[in-house]
């Protein structure tokens, strides 16, 4: 049996490309407890390059490792303002576990990879603390789609021994982990979450987001868009299943429009696209769960969050903030757990959810 202190730190940059979310988590005792909290945003530039490097490009190599520097740097900076503000040193944290930024996902048979940006042995230098990463291409490697991996740790913290809950990630992806005590976890992608409403935002108001869906409010729901949007063949796939930028981006819903659509009434509609496929999502494979706890920045879409509860009738909608972890940091705690089951030498992945072999331990260690 591996020993370990309990001190460890997440660290989650997502699809939406806002910035970093950094925990400090200790696992002491049986109910884990979320210490401290630190946010990093990304500048407009480092967006924008991150956003160019998901799709091919002039030099891309070189472009994607100058990156993984920079935001391993990035990292560093959200570490160590994390613990200044906890007043804990670095030599009281076992591990970082740090997610990376993805670029490209592609687990189909025929590419078979993942790439998250981290330079986890630069990361590792700077903070002088042993980094975890590279968490998707074990089980990539064993033939499972390499996500979603936080159904797992859902399932180590927020499942109820006798109700059956749904937990709604609303990051740039959309994703659900049904905890139903008397079967199997099932979890997934279920499509964009927020990427093409910030995308689209982004385009025709100049902001990175629709506050509180307020934008999309002023516009109306098109039906033959919505249909148009909704017969993609993802949607239509069985779980396991995972996607990111590589499928749903701007170029794919461009596709869809006939051109006389008011921007308004565009992101009307992808707001409906997003609560539709999670409500469908849910009926197909969660019809006994009583109850739906949302997090990721799509929890604070008012607009988004009332149309999930039009959509999901006879279920208590609530944010997660209700089981104890504010619904910003649900990722980035996973990763600190992450890190903790891969230090312990433990599996941290479910073949049941992502389609591979087995179980495995995930990511690569950069000792101190």
């Amino acid at each position: 049996m591996v020993e370990i202190g309990s001190l460890f730190i997440g660290i989650m940059s997502g699809t939406s490309l806002d910035g970093v979310d950094t925990v400090l988590v200790d696992f002491g005792s049986s109910t884990p407890v979320l210490l401290q909290t630190f946010f990093c945003a990304y500048d407009d530039q480092l967006r924008e390059q991150l956003l160019l490097l998901h799709q091919p490009g002039y030099d891309e190599l070189n472009r994607a490792a100058i990156l993984s520097n920079q935001l391993s740097c990035l990292y560093a900076q959200a570490t160590a303002g994390l613990l200044e503000n906890a007043g804990i040193a670095p030599q009281q944290i076992v591990a970082i576990g740090c997610h990376g930024q993805t670029v490209r996902h592609c687990p189909e048979v025929e590419k078979n990879y993942t790439i998250q940006l981290v330079n986890g042995a630069l990361l590792a230098e700077l903070t002088q603390i042993t980094v975890v990463a590279d968490f998707r291409s074990r089980d990539i490697a064993a033939g499972g789609q390499g996500a979603p991996l936080v159904p797992a740790f859902h399932d180590a913290v927020f499942k109820h021994p006798d109700c059956h809950r749904v937990i709604v990630n609303i990051g740039g992806i959309a994703n659900i982990t049904s905890l139903d005590p008397s079967h199997s976890i099932i979890g997934f992608d279920c499509g964009p979450g927020n990427l093409l409403m910030d995308a689209w935002c982004l385009r025709h108001t100049g902001k990175t987001y629709d506050n509180n869906g307020q934008w999309a409010a002023t516009g109306r729901i098109i039906p033959v868009l919505l249909e148009a949007l909704l017969a993609d063949y993802f949607f239509l796939r069985q779980p396991p299943k995972s996607t990111g930028r590589d499928l749903f981006n701007v170029q794919w819903l461009e596709k869809k429009l006939m051109g006389n659509e008011t921007p308004e009434d565009v992101q009307a509609t992808l707001l409906q696209l997003t609560a539709i496929t999670i409500a469908r999502s849910i009926q197909e494979y969660c019809q006994t769960a009583e109850e739906v706890y949302v997090c990721g920045g799509g929890a604070h879409n008012t607009l988004l969050l009332d149309r999930l509860i039009d959509v999901i009738p006879g279920k208590a909608v609530a944010l997660t903030d209700q089981l104890g972890v504010a619904v910003d940091w649900v990722e980035a705690f996973a990763f600190a757990w992450l890190a903790q089951q891969t230090m312990l030498r433990k599996t941290g992945s479910l073949a049941a959810v992502t389609g591979a072999k087995g179980d495995r331990i995930l990511g690569a260690i950069y000792p101190a």
